[in-house]
C-alpha cells in the first residue's frame, strides 16, 4: 500500500474500507509531495530490481504507482512490473499516471521501453497471481498493513518462481521515529480517543520487531532472510507540513470531524511541536528504517 505514513489496524474488510474511503483519498492528495518525500527508498528499489537482472517484477502495495513506474522505466523494453493495491482511488491515479507516460496501462505490449507496467486492484494476501510469474518482489512501505501477514508472504511466494528475490523496506519501531508520531502525541491532550498504536498490528510499525519479520518470512517459504537498518534524510517543505500532519496518519482522521474551534487549537499546537524539525524553508528528519531481502 506505498503506506509512509499511517496508523491502522483490523481486519481486512476495514482496511480495504480506510484505504478505499477517507486514507486512500488523502494519499492521493498528497500524491506528489509523498512521492518526493520518499523518493530515496524508490531508488533503492529500483537498483535492487537491477541487480536481480529482474524481468518481472510484483511491486506490492503501489499505492499511486511511483515505484512500479520507476521500476519500468528501468527495465525498459526487456521487463514487465506490476503494481498491486486494494485501494481504488489509488490504483485509479496510478493507472492514470501510466496513461500519462503514453502507455497501455493494464495491457501489454506499451508503445515505448517505459510504459512496461500494469496495475491490479486486489488485496495482495489473497490475490490469484499466476504461479511462478515474476523474479522479484519490492515494496516501498506496502507490507505493514496485512491482516495475516504469513498467508500473505506464502501467497506472494507462490506468485514468484524458484530462487525470486523479494526486497522490501519498513520503519523500525516509534521510538526511533519521533518525527512520525510527533502530530499524536502533541494531540493527545486534546483528544484522549485517539487511537493507540499497537505492536505487531496491521500499521505503520508492525514491522518494527525484526526477529517478527524473520518468523513471518520463513513461515511463508522464504529463504536467506537478509534484515538491516536504513537511515534515510528525509526533506518536506516547510510550506506542506500543515497539510501532511492534517491530511495524514491518526490525526488526519480525525481531524475531518472536528469541529472548527477543536480544529484551528489542533492545528496550532501540532504545527507548533514540529518546531525541532523546521530549518527555514524546509522540514528535516531522519528515517529509521528496515531493509529485508530473502530468497524463494
Amino acid at each position: 500500500m506505498d503506506r509512509g505514513i499511517d496508523i491502522t489496524h483490523g481486519t481486512d474488510n476495514e482496511q480495504a474500507a480506510r484505504w478505499n474511503g477517507t486514507a486512500g483519498r488523502a494519499w492521493v492528495e498528497s500524491r506528489a509531495v509523498l512521492d518526493e518525500l520518499f523518493r530515496p527508498f524508490e531508488d533503492l528499489l529500483v537498483e535492487a530490481a537491477v541487480a536481480e537482472r529482474a524481468n518481472r517484477v510484483l511491486d506490492v502495495g503501489c499505492g499511486t504507482g511511483s515505484t512500479t513506474l520507476a521500476v519500468a522505466r528501468r527495465l525498459g523494453a526487456r521487463g514487465r512490473c506490476v503494481g498491486v493495491d486494494l485501494s481504488e482511488p489509488m490504483i485509479t491515479v496510478a493507472r492514470t499516471r501510466a496513461g500519462q507516460e503514453g502507455g497501455q496501462a493494464g495491457q501489454e505490449g506499451g508503445e515505448e521501453a517505459t510504459r512496461a507496467a500494469s496495475f491490479v486492484l486486489a488485496d495482495a494476501q489473497d490475490h490469484a497471481f499466476e504461479p511462478g510469474s515474476f523474479d522479484l518482489v519490492v515494496s516501498r512501505f506496502g507490507v505493514m498493513f496485512f491482516n495475516d501477514s504469513v498467508k500473505a508472504f506464502t501467497n506472494l511466494r507462490r506468485a514468484v518462481r524458484d530462487d525470486a528475490g523479494l526486497r522490501f523496506i519498513t520503519w523500525r519501531g516509534p521510538a526511533e521515529n519521533p518525527f512520525m508520531t510527533t502530530a499524536e502525541r502533541a494531540a493527545a491532550p486534546f483528544l484522549p480517543d485517539l487511537p493507540a498504536r499497537r505492536p505487531d498490528e496491521p500499521g505503520q510499525f508492525a514491522f518494527a520487531d525484526p526477529d517478527r519479520v524473520r518468523r513471518v518470512l520463513e513461515e511463508s517459504g522464504w529463504t536467506g532472510v537478509d534484515i538491516q537498518p536504513l537511515d534515510v534524510d528525509c526533506t518536506l517543505p516547510e510550506s506542506e507540513l500543515v497539510p501532511y500532519f492534517t491530511r495524514l496518519g491518526p490525526l488526519g482522521l480525525v481531524l475531518r470531524e472536528a469541529d472548527e474551534r477543536t480544529r484551528t487549537d489542533l492545528v496550532e499546537t501540532v504545527r507548533a511541536a514540529f518546531d525541532p524539525y523546521v530549518r527555514g524553508a524546509e522540514v528535516r528528519f531522519t528515517a529509521a528504517c528496515w531493509t529485508i531481502g530473502a530468497r524463494a
